[in-house]
C-alpha cells in the first residue's frame, strides 16, 4: 500500500513537469488547421512529387487563392538493389524519396521554413515484368505517403510555434 502511495506521487510529480506541453492538435486544432488551408502548394513535375502535392492538398485544404504562404516541393528519388539470394530468382530493392520542401510567405517571397523529408521503402523484384511495375510502383506510393505525412507534420509544429509567439 506504502509502496502504490509512493509511485502514484512520484507520478503525479513527474506529469506536473508537462504543465507546458501542448498538443498539436489540442484546443487550438481548429485554428491550425485553418492555418494548414493557407499554404499553397506550387505545382510539380515529377510522378513522386505530384503524390506528395496530392497527399498534402488533401490533408491540409489547401490552393486558396488569398493564401499566405507557397510550398516548393524538389524530389530525389534512388532505386538500389539491396540483395539477391542464391539461387532465387528475386531481387530485394529499396526505393529512397528525399523530399526537399521551401515555404515562403507569399507577399514578401521570403523564406520562413525550409528542410527536407525522406523514406526508404523497400520491394521485391521477381522478374515478372507487371508484377516487378506493380511492386515498385507501390513502393513509391507508399514513400510519398510517408514524406508527404512528415511535411504535413513540420508544417503544422511550425504554424503551431508562430501562433504561440
Amino acid at each position: 500500500m506504502l509502496m502504490a502511495r509512493i509511485a502514484l506521487l512520484l507520478t503525479a510529480f513527474t506529469l506536473a513537469g508537462c504543465a507546458s506541453y501542448r498538443p498539436l492538435y489540442g484546443n487550438g486544432g481548429a485554428a491550425l488547421t485553418s492555418q494548414l488551408g493557407n499554404i499553397a502548394i506550387e505545382d510539380v513535375d515529377s510522378r513522386a512529387a505530384q503524390l506528395v502535392r496530392n497527399d498534402l492538398l488533401l490533408s491540409v485544404k489547401g490552393e486558396a487563392s488569398d493564401s499566405g504562404y507557397v510550398l516548393s516541393l524538389k524530389p530525389t528519388e534512388k532505386k538500389t538493389k539491396v540483395s539477391t539470394p542464391y539461387g532465387l530468382n528475386l531481387t530485394r530493392m529499396r526505393y529512397t524519396l528525399t523530399m526537399a520542401y521551401v515555404l515562403r510567405q507569399k507577399a514578401s517571397g521570403s523564406e520562413v521554413l525550409k528542410g527536407s523529408a525522406f523514406s526508404n521503402v523497400s520491394y521485391d523484384v521477381v522478374e515478372q515484368p507487371i508484377a516487378d511495375l506493380q511492386a515498385a510502383e507501390n513502393a513509391q506510393v507508399r514513400a510519398t505517403r510517408e514524406v508527404a505525412e512528415d511535411i504535413r507534420l513540420r508544417l503544422a509544429a511550425y504554424l503551431s510555434r508562430q501562433a504561440s509567439n
